[in-house]
């Protein structure tokens, strides 16, 4: 048996039922996150390109752009819009395992499909779990080799998607394996172009969009090379330098044991890079545990595993350039005692105070102690003028499903970011009440009905 038939058989027997409730909450918390991430994006010009390109397109009125009056469109192409606009505002989830941004591609995915199939809230809810676990095994198995050899994560994320897509067409064991079998020869995408451009968000689109047309082929009968992943000069060799049985094995063994949306997935609660949440975290409980203020700061070091230099641009202009700046987040960290929405707004983005400490950040020795407990970790120690010092390590950054999540905090990002799309107070309370009550909605035009800047 291949793997991705073996993977195919345990996605397409598994029920809502057989999966545990923290799960659900997860995928339905993901939605959320996903939502107020493309609100805040919706606006912003790479978003708007790709959403004028696909109205010009037309075709199958499937399935709804959010935050956009208007007809709908094909179920690929809503998708592609919809992630696009999540992924530009760098605001989305991240899988801890490989830092993918499973739940932006899982949820334009999920929703577009289910509006044209009449999902009901349940199954959504279930394709994302499963999305996410298909995800997050595959890319576990090619990380960290990919990432060192300047892959993107979209190549992970396309078969959140795929996978998704194919739970709600209803795609039995042999088509699903083809789905999975295409998403692995369908995308591409360079760490060096995301990292520095709007390619990032374009790279997000294209893993939803494919994912729907690999589901879509497979349920036509497409047939790709199933032994895709494992074979010679496959998937596991090519990307992550593993041999193709042993990638096979890890990516099957135990499943169902344990669900990757519990575990790793990690909801951002404030903009940018995920792995560089846990920097500004671990700064600002120094900086104020050690009540420093700014004008005392002599340096700011970062101690993490693996980490010799600072990776990005050092003084960002721009969103792309913060959401990619460790020594911002340190410096922002150390100047404000925190990390916010905020920290993505232009005056934070230029601010001098945050400028002036960015220049004391350093790289230092890694940690030795404790190591396996840094899942996109940190350590930081501020030291003044005067010769105090103050240390914090933050081990896994908040909204991580290991360390637990909260509606409360889904609520405030929901709350905070929504209403940048224009929605009134009425319908983003309307439609947050509907996703916290996800799994008893009986089409999910209940929720996209809600997400046109309009009163209903």
């Amino acid at each position: 048996m291949t793997v991705a038939r073996e993977l195919a058989e345990f996605l397409t027997r598994t029920s809502p039922a057989d999966l545990p409730r923290q799960a659900i909450d997860h995928a339905a918390m993901s939605i959320a996150s996903t939502l107020a991430s493309a609100a805040l994006g919706t606006g912003l010009v790479s978003a708007g390109i790709i959403r004028d390109l696909a109205r010009e397109r037309g075709g199958r009125p499937d399935a709804s752009l959010w935050f956009h009056p208007g007809p709908k469109l094909p179920m690929p192409d809503a998708a592609q819009v919809n992630a696009v606009a999540s992924d530009a505002a760098a605001s989305d989830d991240s899988d801890l395992r490989n830092i993918v941004h499973a739940g932006t591609t899982l949820a334009a995915t999920a929703l577009a499909v289910a509006e044209r199939t009449g999902s009901k809230g349940e199954e959504v809810l279930a394709a994302i779990v499963l999305g996410y676990e298909a995800a997050g095994r595959i890319g576990e198995a090619i990380t960290p080799a990919f990432r060192s050899r300047g892959f993107h994560g979209c190549l992970v994320a396309i078969f959140a998607g795929a996978v998704a897509a194919g739970r709600l067409l209803g795609l039995e064991a042999a088509p699903m394996a083809q789905a999975i079998a295409l998403s692995a020869t369908s995308i591409g995408g360079l760490m060096a172009a995301a990292n520095t451009s709007v390619a990032r968000e374009y790279h997000a689109g294209l893993a939803a969009m494919l994912g729907v047309h690999a589901a879509l082929a497979a349920q036509r009968g497409y047939q790709a090379e199933e032994r895709i992943l494992e074979a010679h000069h496959g998937f596991f060799e090519v990307y992550g330098g593993v041999e193709g049985a042993a990638g096979g094995a890890s990516v099957t063994r135990d499943l169902g044991q344990s669900w990757d949306i519990v575990t790793d997935m990690a909801i951002k609660l404030a903009p940018g890079g995920h792995p560089h949440h846990a920097l500004a975290e671990a700064a600002a409980n120094a900086a104020r545990d050690g009540r420093i203020t700014p004008d005392e700061v002599e340096s700011i070091t970062l101690s993490r595993p693996d980490v010799t230099a600072l990776a990005g641009p050092r003084h960002p202009t721009d969103l792309i350039g913060m959401a990619h700046s460790p020594a911002y987040f340190l410096a922002t960290g150390v100047a404000d005692y925190g990390f916010s929405w905020i920290h993505a707004t232009p005056a934070k983005i230029t601010d001098p105070v945050i400028h002036r400490l960015i220049d004391k950040v350093h790289v230092g020795a890694p940690p030795t102690d404790n190591v396996a407990r840094y899942r996109q970790g940190a350590t930081v120690t501020i030291r003044t003028t005067e010769g105090r010092s103050s240390t914090s390590t933050v081990y896994v950054p908040r909204g991580a499903g290991m360390v637990g999540i909260a509606w409360t905090d889904i609520d405030a990002k929901y709350r905070a970011l929504v209403p940048e799309a224009g929605l009134p107070d009425r319908q983003v309370e309307a439609s947050l009440e509907v996703i916290h009550d996800f799994r008893q909605v009986t089409n999910v035009s209940a929720l996209t009905d809600l997400l046109q800047p309009k009163e209903v």
